[in-house]
Protein backbone atom coordinates (compact mmCIF):
# COMPACT_ATOMS: atom_id res chain seq x y z
CA UNK A 1 0.00 0.00 0.00
CA UNK A 2 1.37 3.40 -0.94
CA UNK A 3 2.16 6.12 1.60
CA UNK A 4 -0.60 8.32 0.17
CA UNK A 5 -3.16 5.55 0.53
CA UNK A 6 -2.02 4.79 4.04
CA UNK A 7 -2.28 8.38 5.11
CA UNK A 8 -5.74 8.73 3.57
CA UNK A 9 -6.96 5.78 5.62
CA UNK A 10 -4.98 6.46 8.71
CA UNK A 11 -7.47 8.92 10.14
CA UNK A 12 -10.40 6.50 9.96
CA UNK A 13 -11.46 4.35 12.92
CA UNK A 14 -10.61 0.61 12.54
CA UNK A 15 -14.32 -0.23 12.21
CA UNK A 16 -14.58 1.81 9.02
CA UNK A 17 -12.19 -0.55 7.25
CA UNK A 18 -13.96 -3.70 8.46
CA UNK A 19 -16.09 -5.73 6.11
CA UNK A 20 -19.86 -5.90 6.74
CA UNK A 21 -19.55 -9.51 7.96
CA UNK A 22 -16.79 -8.52 10.39
CA UNK A 23 -18.93 -5.69 11.77
CA UNK A 24 -21.90 -8.04 12.17
CA UNK A 25 -19.71 -10.62 13.96
CA UNK A 26 -18.40 -7.93 16.27
CA UNK A 27 -21.91 -6.72 16.99
CA UNK A 28 -23.12 -10.24 17.80
CA UNK A 29 -20.87 -10.36 20.86
CA UNK A 30 -22.47 -7.28 22.42
CA UNK A 31 -26.00 -7.16 21.02
CA UNK A 32 -28.29 -9.90 22.40
CA UNK A 33 -31.21 -8.72 20.23
CA UNK A 34 -29.18 -9.26 17.06
CA UNK A 35 -28.11 -12.70 18.28
CA UNK A 36 -31.61 -13.80 19.28
CA UNK A 37 -33.25 -12.45 16.12
CA UNK A 38 -30.59 -14.10 13.95
CA UNK A 39 -31.11 -17.43 15.73
CA UNK A 40 -34.88 -17.05 15.33
CA UNK A 41 -34.56 -16.37 11.60
CA UNK A 42 -32.21 -19.34 11.19
CA UNK A 43 -34.73 -21.54 13.02
CA UNK A 44 -37.57 -20.27 10.78
CA UNK A 45 -35.54 -21.00 7.66
CA UNK A 46 -34.64 -24.49 8.90
CA UNK A 47 -38.30 -25.26 9.63
CA UNK A 48 -39.18 -24.16 6.09
CA UNK A 49 -36.43 -26.26 4.53
CA UNK A 50 -37.09 -29.37 6.63
CA UNK A 51 -40.90 -29.20 6.57
CA UNK A 52 -41.44 -32.66 4.98
CA UNK A 53 -39.38 -34.27 7.74
CA UNK A 54 -40.60 -32.16 10.67
CA UNK A 55 -44.35 -32.39 10.04
CA UNK A 56 -45.80 -35.23 12.17
CA UNK A 57 -48.83 -35.74 9.89
CA UNK A 58 -49.95 -35.17 6.33
CA UNK A 59 -51.01 -31.48 6.28
CA UNK A 60 -53.62 -32.17 3.58
CA UNK A 61 -55.22 -35.28 5.05
CA UNK A 62 -58.78 -34.51 6.19
CA UNK A 63 -60.83 -36.37 8.80
CA UNK A 64 -64.10 -34.71 9.80
CA UNK A 65 -64.46 -37.12 12.73
CA UNK A 66 -61.64 -35.31 14.55
CA UNK A 67 -62.36 -31.77 13.33
CA UNK A 68 -61.84 -28.77 15.63
CA UNK A 69 -60.05 -30.65 18.40
CA UNK A 70 -58.26 -28.61 21.07
CA UNK A 71 -54.46 -28.45 21.35
CA UNK A 72 -52.99 -31.54 23.02
CA UNK A 73 -55.91 -33.78 22.06
CA UNK A 74 -55.09 -37.51 21.88
CA UNK A 75 -57.04 -39.78 19.55
CA UNK A 76 -58.41 -43.21 20.48
CA UNK A 77 -55.37 -44.88 18.88
CA UNK A 78 -52.96 -42.77 20.93
CA UNK A 79 -52.00 -40.17 18.31
CA UNK A 80 -51.36 -36.76 19.87
CA UNK A 81 -52.27 -33.58 18.01
CA UNK A 82 -50.04 -31.05 19.74
CA UNK A 83 -51.80 -27.94 18.36
CA UNK A 84 -55.15 -29.56 17.73
CA UNK A 85 -56.99 -29.91 14.42
CA UNK A 86 -58.69 -27.43 12.10
CA UNK A 87 -62.22 -27.30 10.69
CA UNK A 88 -61.52 -30.24 8.37
CA UNK A 89 -59.68 -32.41 10.88
CA UNK A 90 -56.19 -31.61 9.57
CA UNK A 91 -53.29 -31.44 11.99
CA UNK A 92 -52.61 -27.75 12.72
CA UNK A 93 -48.96 -28.29 13.65
CA UNK A 94 -48.21 -29.94 10.31
CA UNK A 95 -50.04 -27.21 8.44
CA UNK A 96 -48.19 -24.52 10.41
CA UNK A 97 -44.85 -26.07 9.42
CA UNK A 98 -45.85 -26.26 5.77
CA UNK A 99 -47.45 -22.82 6.03
CA UNK A 100 -44.14 -21.32 7.21
CA UNK A 101 -42.47 -22.90 4.20
CA UNK A 102 -45.04 -21.52 1.77
CA UNK A 103 -45.26 -18.05 3.31
CA UNK A 104 -41.50 -17.64 3.51
CA UNK A 105 -40.88 -18.99 -0.01
CA UNK A 106 -43.44 -16.73 -1.66
CA UNK A 107 -42.27 -13.66 0.29
CA UNK A 108 -38.58 -14.27 -0.44
CA UNK A 109 -39.36 -14.72 -4.13
CA UNK A 110 -41.33 -11.46 -4.19
CA UNK A 111 -38.65 -9.52 -2.29
CA UNK A 112 -35.82 -10.82 -4.49
CA UNK A 113 -37.67 -9.85 -7.65
CA UNK A 114 -39.14 -6.55 -6.49
CA UNK A 115 -36.16 -5.35 -4.45
CA UNK A 116 -33.71 -6.38 -7.17
CA UNK A 117 -35.60 -4.39 -9.79
CA UNK A 118 -36.03 -1.47 -7.39
CA UNK A 119 -32.32 -1.40 -6.56
CA UNK A 120 -31.45 -1.45 -10.27
CA UNK A 121 -33.82 1.44 -10.99
CA UNK A 122 -32.51 3.46 -8.05
CA UNK A 123 -28.85 3.02 -9.00
CA UNK A 124 -29.55 3.85 -12.65
CA UNK A 125 -31.44 6.97 -11.57
CA UNK A 126 -28.48 8.14 -9.47
CA UNK A 127 -25.80 7.29 -12.05
CA UNK A 128 -27.53 8.39 -15.24
CA UNK A 129 -29.00 11.71 -14.20
CA UNK A 130 -31.01 12.27 -17.44
CA UNK A 131 -33.01 9.15 -16.55
CA UNK A 132 -33.63 10.21 -12.97
CA UNK A 133 -36.80 12.21 -13.64
CA UNK A 134 -38.49 9.45 -15.62
CA UNK A 135 -37.49 6.62 -13.27
CA UNK A 136 -38.44 8.41 -10.06
CA UNK A 137 -41.81 9.55 -11.44
CA UNK A 138 -42.61 5.92 -12.26
CA UNK A 139 -41.53 5.01 -8.73
CA UNK A 140 -43.80 7.71 -7.29
CA UNK A 141 -46.74 6.30 -9.26
CA UNK A 142 -46.07 2.80 -7.92
CA UNK A 143 -45.74 4.17 -4.41
CA UNK A 144 -49.18 5.75 -4.61
CA UNK A 145 -50.92 2.38 -5.11
CA UNK A 146 -51.43 0.16 -2.03
CA UNK A 147 -50.27 -3.42 -2.43
CA UNK A 148 -53.76 -4.69 -1.60
CA UNK A 149 -55.08 -2.73 -4.57
CA UNK A 150 -52.45 -4.39 -6.77
CA UNK A 151 -53.57 -7.74 -5.40
CA UNK A 152 -57.22 -7.03 -6.15
CA UNK A 153 -56.42 -5.79 -9.65
CA UNK A 154 -54.19 -8.74 -10.52
CA UNK A 155 -56.71 -11.18 -9.07
CA UNK A 156 -59.39 -9.66 -11.30
CA UNK A 157 -57.13 -10.02 -14.34
CA UNK A 158 -55.43 -13.35 -13.59
CA UNK A 159 -57.63 -14.89 -10.94
CA UNK A 160 -56.65 -15.34 -7.28
CA UNK A 161 -53.63 -17.53 -6.72
CA UNK A 162 -49.91 -17.73 -6.12
CA UNK A 163 -48.81 -15.92 -9.27
CA UNK A 164 -50.99 -12.85 -8.78
CA UNK A 165 -50.01 -12.59 -5.11
CA UNK A 166 -46.27 -12.81 -5.80
CA UNK A 167 -46.58 -10.20 -8.56
CA UNK A 168 -48.49 -7.85 -6.24
CA UNK A 169 -45.93 -8.28 -3.45
CA UNK A 170 -43.02 -7.87 -5.85
CA UNK A 171 -44.42 -4.68 -7.37
CA UNK A 172 -45.05 -3.24 -3.89
CA UNK A 173 -41.37 -3.82 -2.99
CA UNK A 174 -40.03 -1.83 -5.96
CA UNK A 175 -40.60 1.85 -4.98
CA UNK A 176 -39.18 1.72 -1.46
CA UNK A 177 -36.04 -0.09 -2.56
CA UNK A 178 -35.62 2.26 -5.53
CA UNK A 179 -35.65 5.29 -3.22
CA UNK A 180 -33.19 3.73 -0.79
CA UNK A 181 -30.86 2.66 -3.62
CA UNK A 182 -30.99 6.09 -5.25
CA UNK A 183 -30.22 7.88 -1.98
CA UNK A 184 -27.31 5.56 -1.13
CA UNK A 185 -25.93 5.73 -4.68
CA UNK A 186 -26.05 9.53 -4.74
CA UNK A 187 -23.93 9.64 -1.57
CA UNK A 188 -21.38 7.26 -3.11
CA UNK A 189 -21.34 9.21 -6.36
CA UNK A 190 -19.96 12.23 -4.48
CA UNK A 191 -16.95 10.32 -3.14
CA UNK A 192 -13.47 11.07 -4.46
CA UNK A 193 -12.83 7.54 -5.70
CA UNK A 194 -15.82 7.79 -8.05
CA UNK A 195 -14.50 11.06 -9.47
CA UNK A 196 -11.05 9.50 -9.78
CA UNK A 197 -12.53 6.52 -11.62
CA UNK A 198 -14.22 8.81 -14.12
CA UNK A 199 -10.98 10.76 -14.58
CA UNK A 200 -9.01 7.56 -15.21
CA UNK A 201 -11.46 6.54 -17.94
CA UNK A 202 -13.07 3.53 -16.25
CA UNK A 203 -16.25 2.37 -17.97
CA UNK A 204 -19.69 2.83 -16.48
CA UNK A 205 -20.25 -0.88 -15.92
CA UNK A 206 -16.92 -1.20 -14.10
CA UNK A 207 -17.63 1.79 -11.85
CA UNK A 208 -21.12 0.57 -10.99
CA UNK A 209 -20.13 -3.03 -10.24
CA UNK A 210 -16.73 -2.31 -8.66
CA UNK A 211 -17.44 0.78 -6.57
CA UNK A 212 -21.06 1.92 -6.60
CA UNK A 213 -22.92 -1.31 -5.91
CA UNK A 214 -20.55 -2.71 -3.21
CA UNK A 215 -20.68 0.55 -1.27
CA UNK A 216 -24.50 0.57 -1.40
CA UNK A 217 -24.89 -3.11 -0.53
CA UNK A 218 -25.08 -2.66 3.26
CA UNK A 219 -28.06 -0.31 3.13
CA UNK A 220 -29.75 -2.43 0.47
CA UNK A 221 -29.35 -5.57 2.60
CA UNK A 222 -30.78 -3.81 5.65
CA UNK A 223 -33.81 -2.55 3.76
CA UNK A 224 -34.39 -5.93 2.08
CA UNK A 225 -34.46 -7.62 5.50
CA UNK A 226 -37.00 -5.10 6.80
CA UNK A 227 -38.96 -5.38 3.55
CA UNK A 228 -39.16 -9.15 3.93
CA UNK A 229 -40.99 -8.82 7.25
CA UNK A 230 -43.39 -6.32 5.69
CA UNK A 231 -43.91 -8.57 2.67
CA UNK A 232 -44.67 -11.61 4.86
CA UNK A 233 -47.31 -9.60 6.71
CA UNK A 234 -48.78 -8.18 3.50
CA UNK A 235 -48.84 -11.60 1.83
CA UNK A 236 -50.66 -13.04 4.82
CA UNK A 237 -53.26 -10.27 4.56
CA UNK A 238 -53.80 -10.99 0.86
CA UNK A 239 -54.16 -14.71 1.60
CA UNK A 240 -56.57 -13.94 4.44
CA UNK A 241 -58.70 -12.05 1.92
CA UNK A 242 -58.65 -15.03 -0.43
CA UNK A 243 -56.29 -13.48 -2.99
CA UNK A 244 -53.35 -15.82 -2.37
CA UNK A 245 -52.81 -19.58 -2.80
CA UNK A 246 -56.13 -21.38 -2.89
CA UNK A 247 -57.28 -24.26 -0.64
CA UNK A 248 -56.14 -26.79 0.34
CA UNK A 249 -52.70 -25.14 0.04
CA UNK A 250 -51.23 -24.56 3.50
CA UNK A 251 -50.44 -20.84 3.91
CA UNK A 252 -50.52 -18.97 7.21
CA UNK A 253 -52.88 -16.19 6.10
CA UNK A 254 -55.44 -18.56 4.60
CA UNK A 255 -55.18 -20.79 7.69
CA UNK A 256 -56.07 -17.83 9.89
CA UNK A 257 -59.05 -17.12 7.62
CA UNK A 258 -60.29 -20.72 7.85
CA UNK A 259 -61.06 -20.42 11.56
CA UNK A 260 -62.52 -16.90 11.69
CA UNK A 261 -66.09 -18.25 11.79
CA UNK A 262 -65.22 -20.31 14.89
CA UNK A 263 -63.12 -17.66 16.65
CA UNK A 264 -65.25 -17.56 19.82
CA UNK A 265 -65.76 -21.31 20.07
CA UNK A 266 -62.45 -22.70 18.77
CA UNK A 267 -60.03 -19.74 18.88
CA UNK A 268 -56.91 -21.87 18.42
CA UNK A 269 -57.70 -22.49 14.73
CA UNK A 270 -57.10 -18.82 13.88
CA UNK A 271 -54.91 -17.59 16.73
CA UNK A 272 -52.10 -20.13 16.23
CA UNK A 273 -51.42 -19.17 12.57
CA UNK A 274 -51.82 -15.48 13.50
CA UNK A 275 -49.27 -15.70 16.31
CA UNK A 276 -46.92 -17.58 13.99
CA UNK A 277 -47.12 -14.69 11.50
CA UNK A 278 -46.50 -12.25 14.35
CA UNK A 279 -43.34 -14.00 15.55
CA UNK A 280 -41.93 -14.41 12.01
CA UNK A 281 -42.46 -10.73 11.18
CA UNK A 282 -41.05 -9.70 14.57
CA UNK A 283 -37.92 -11.79 14.04
CA UNK A 284 -37.19 -10.28 10.63
CA UNK A 285 -37.93 -6.73 11.81
CA UNK A 286 -35.63 -7.08 14.83
CA UNK A 287 -32.92 -8.56 12.62
CA UNK A 288 -33.25 -5.69 10.15
CA UNK A 289 -33.07 -3.08 12.91
CA UNK A 290 -30.02 -4.73 14.44
CA UNK A 291 -28.29 -4.98 11.05
CA UNK A 292 -29.00 -1.29 10.50
CA UNK A 293 -27.35 -0.47 13.83
CA UNK A 294 -24.32 -2.59 12.89
CA UNK A 295 -23.87 -1.46 9.28
CA UNK A 296 -25.23 2.08 8.99
CA UNK A 297 -22.22 4.44 8.98
CA UNK A 298 -24.27 7.18 10.68
CA UNK A 299 -24.85 4.93 13.70
CA UNK A 300 -21.49 3.19 13.81
CA UNK A 301 -19.37 5.73 15.64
Amino acid sequence: MSAGTTSSLGGLPPQAMATPLARIASRLRRDPILLLSLLAVIAIVLVALLAPWLAPHDPYSTNMAIARKAPGWISADGIRYLLGTDVQGRDILSRIIYGIRATLSLSVLAVIGGSGLGALLGILAAYYRPLEGVIMRVVDVLLSFPAILFGLSLSALMGPGTTSMVLALGISAIPGMARIARGSAMVVMKQEYMEAGHAMGFGNFYLITRYLLPNCSSMLMIYATLQLGHTILLGSVLSFLGLGPQPPFAELGSMAADGRKFLQIFPHISTIPTMTIFFIVLAFNLLGDSLRDALDPKLRF
